[in-house]
């Protein structure tokens, strides 16, 4: 008897590897693999998209199967840059693919690229215009958008800035619910960042005083959803400071290399009703710029490396909504942890272990599992830089670099989303989140 020769182990692992090798036989464009496409890359790689080529169809996916695989297997693509199984994970507009999704897509390309039965054909994907913006379909349309004056950016050149006063009409202060700031037309690449402030005219002598940041963008960004229960406010009478930062030419595999005309930045605000603050006793959040290390004492060796460290901490509760690293093209890496002074216990918020220059992402943590601070401990802001040839976004690996605001400079801060609490609020956080875990694991008994 034939499998006599064999051990009951022996079978077990046989017949998961014939499972899964009938599993991956199956896996056909028209399947498994259209749908994992077209709900994960079709949304950039579109005609007219920012994607270099369209994945709309088997036709069109086909030829760049290789590259998909390659990118896919590396977590390159979707391009959401966030270290698996460090930290948090839970993180709101998280592009990241599953394991099981990346092992399907290898596994298809390994078989062939099959297209499958035609008859089983995918319905046509679902396409969002690629000037639309980007929380339309949840949202609507912005309540309120601010332009910039319009430039033209040659197609090379020194870096450009724009710095202008904006006024966006505000009758009544409102709490914002979303903001995305875009680049109009082919300008995303072009756009370096896109910073925007808030001012109020003082009381007495009428002058411009700054109030706090609007929104920060920088390129790839998505944008910013701000957390139920808390109010980021644009209030009544103020002023938007645009600063603005253009780059001639652009910057990564989407660079135009040309000269756009009449380019216009935008910025959308989704508000939330007008008593939302007043019905809801909510909690300011503010977003603000933390420096990691002065920027000019930032210095990076010719075909060498450098880090940077730098310390923040609170005299009151807070909560951390979103962390979103800033570089340049030497930065590489970056990380959140939080030091406890009480008791020595430092702990891992986020890393990004390949980040890149072309895709800023502000990673929103889920409020539910967001990091809550007791006053006095300590925020942990880390980055590393390679200005090696190993580092395919460096220019020029022979020069010295040094901190500064050009696209050449190197920068080393983090834009961070924070929630201010009392102790009360902070109590009642740690009280809500106890009580969901108790619950689960009360079901996970069951």
């Amino acid at each position: 008897m034939k499998l006599a020769k064999y051990g009951l182990a022996s079978l077990l692992v046989l017949g998961v590897q014939q499972g899964l090798a009938q599993e991956h036989d199956e896996l056909v464009y028209n399947g498994e693999i259209g749908r994992i496409i077209n709900e994960n890359c079709v949304v950039c790689h579109q005609d007219g998209g920012i994607g270099p080529m369209a994945f709309q169809s088997y036709d069109q996916v086909r030829p760049w199967a290789p590259l998909i695989q390659l990118k896919v297997a590396n977590r390159e693509m979707p391009p959401y840059a966030y270290d698996q199984h460090i930290g948090i994970q839970d993180i709101i507009g998280d592009w990241r693919l599953q394991q099981d999704e990346i092992d399907k897509i290898v596994a298809w390309v390994n078989n062939g690229a099959p297209m499958g039965d035609a008859e089983n054909a995918l319905p046509p994907p679902d396409l969002r215009d690629p000037s639309d913006w980007n929380f339309a379909a949840e949202l609507g349309q912005p309540d309120l958008i601010v332009p910039s004056s319009s430039y033209d950016i040659p197609a090379n050149g020194n870096d450009l800035w724009s710095n202008e006063f904006v006024d966006p009409q505000m009758t009544e202060s409102r709490c914002i619910k979303a903001v995305q700031v875009k680049p109009r037309g082919d300008a995303a690449a072009v756009v370096h960042h896109a910073n925007s402030s808030v001012y109020m005219p003082d009381d007495v002598t009428g002058e411009l005083e700054r109030y706090g940041m609007l929104t920060e963008y920088a390129m790839g960004k998505w944008g910013e959803m701000v957390p139920d229960g808390v109010c980021r406010t644009l209030p009544a009478g103020a002023q938007i400071q645009w600063s603005i930062h253009m780059f001639p030419g652009g910057v990564g595999a989407t660079a135009p290399g040309t000269m756009i005309e009449d380019n216009v930045v935008e910025i959308g605000l989704w508000f939330h009703d007008a008593d939302y603050e007043q019905t809801n006793d909510v909690y300011k959040q503010d977003l603000s710029l933390y420096q990691i290390s002065p920027q000019g004492d930032l210095v990076i060796p010719p075909n060498g490396y450098q880090m940077t460290q730098g310390f923040h901490t609170f005299d009151h509760p807070v909560r951390i909504d979103s962390f979103q690293p800033h570089g340049h093209l030497r930065m590489n890496a970056a990380s959140l942890e939080i030091f406890y002074p009480e008791t020595g216990r430092t702990e891992a918020i986020s890393q990004i272990s390949n980040w890149s220059a072309t895709w800023h992402h502000s990673h929103i943590y889920e409020p539910d599992v967001a990091p809550l601070l007791p006053a006095g401990a300590v925020l942990v802001l880390k980055q590393w830089y390679d200005n090696t040839a190993n580092n395919p976004n460096n220019p020029d690996p022979d020069q010295w670099v040094m901190g500064g605001s050009r696209t050449g400079d190197e920068m080393t801060h983090a834009w961070l989303a924070v929630t201010h609490l009392d102790d009360e609020g902070y109590e009642q956080l740690l009280a809500e989140r106890a009580e969901r875990e108790a619950r689960a694991m009360a079901g996970a008994n069951d």
